[in-house]
């Protein structure tokens, strides 16, 4: 690897901004996510992210690639890459999503609701160019089992029995059982990120604190040994010792040996929790953590500048000075309230008048009504 191949050496990176505009600054040598926004250039992931340590390193194979990111999703969700200037990454990102990266760790990214912690997943997949984001939505009623797979074992018996019948009646057609048990197996996002692929998957795992108060500790173990097994595909190995299952990837599938899945690169995930709850300690030791504050006014009109093809003007920088103001008083506000509020603005269809005032009060509903001002 040459001298400007080393993590960290600008010439690895899009320049950013438009007319060749001067990259971001030089970061420290071992930093490969750099939170700028913009893919690298030129040079894989493989080649820049280093062995993981002796405890942390994982032999699933034979390895297999990622299905190219959508980039329409991620510039609906992160704004298009043609509007990005130079990102001013939240204080302390770069620092845990690279750690989380060299050490092979979940990262749990904790902050108010509308601060971006589920945008960043999406940021570090278009940043490092890592394939389609698997996400996981927890509910109260989630289960690391679905999180890992789902088994119809109800829709096999039925398909058999309709097979078998169709076998006595038309025996000249052969059997068309069908009853191949890897058409009744659909793996769950976390058991997608954990096939062996050669560079990581990006797993977010979304709002972890809705989840039941066993899951975080059911989830210890699949982090911390990278493997799972399914029994259904166990049981059947002796037949079907190599089963094509579906995958959480639209119209993907994947082989899967006696039952047995071992990811080979240990995928990059993101936990976001609304701080709403405490996690096990157990937990939160196998997790780099990080806290994501609300962005500054700094941060907002690079939001809105990602969005709109519309650079902010005067009255864009005013309408984000009164949605600080207005988040100052009630304290929680999402982003993409300030984004309702801009695309309003900028449509036409309303006038500044009395019933502006009204419309916004409208858009910037208060997300904890305790937190109203008297």
């Amino acid at each position: 690897m040459s001298a400007d191949e080393r993590p960290g050496a600008p010439s690895a990176y899009a320049q950013n901004g438009a007319g060749g505009a001067p990259a971001e600054p030089p970061r420290p040598g071992w930093w490969i996510y750099r939170g700028t926004g913009r893919p690298l250039r030129d040079i894989e992931l493989g080649q820049l992210l280093p062995p993981p340590p002796p405890w942390r390193a994982f032999e699933g194979g034979p390895a297999r690639p990622a299905p190219p990111h959508d980039d329409r999703d991620l510039d609906r969700r992160l704004g298009a890459l043609e509007n990005l200037t130079v990102r001013q990454p939240a204080r302390g990102e770069v620092e845990a999503v690279n750690a989380a990266m060299f050490l092979r760790r979940p990262l749990l990214v904790t902050g108010r609701p509308g601060v971006g912690k589920s945008s960043l997943a999406y940021q570090i997949t278009r940043e490092l160019r890592l394939g389609t984001v698997l996400r996981w939505s927890i509910s109260s009623r989630s289960t690391l089992r679905e999180g890992l797979y789902e088994y119809d074992a109800i829709g096999r018996a039925q398909d058999a029995a309709t097979a078998r019948q169709l076998a006595e009646a038309r025996p000249e057609d052969g059997d068309p059982a069908g009853s191949r048990i890897g058409e009744y197996v659909q793996l769950g996002p976390l058991g997608t990120a954990l096939l062996p692929y050669e560079l990581p998957r990006v797993l977010l795992i979304d709002e972890l604190d809705k989840s039941d108060i066993d899951l975080p500790n059911d989830l210890l173990d699949v982090f911390e040994e990278g493997e799972y097994r399914i029994p259904a595909l166990i049981r059947a190995a002796p037949r079907e010792p190599d089963v094509e299952v579906h995958t959480a990837d639209p119209d993907e599938k994947a082989t899967i040996a006696k039952g047995h899945v071992r990811c080979k690169a240990f995928p990059i995930i993101v936990i976001t929790s609304n701080g709403e709850r405490e996690f096990p300690p157990a937990f939160m030791r196998r997790c780099i953590q990080f806290s994501m504050e609300q962005p500054d006014e700094n941060g907002l009109a690079s939001l809105v500048a990602a969005h709109f093809t519309r650079q902010p003007d005067a009255s864009a920088a005013q309408l984000i000075r009164d949605f600080m103001e207005y988040r100052r008083v009630h304290h929680e506000m999402a982003a993409d309230q300030l984004l309702n509020a801009f695309f309003l603005a900028t449509s036409g269809a309303y006038a500044k008048d009395d019933s502006w005032k009204r419309l916004l009060d409208l858009v910037w509903q208060r997300l904890s009504p305790e937190t109203a001002p008297e």
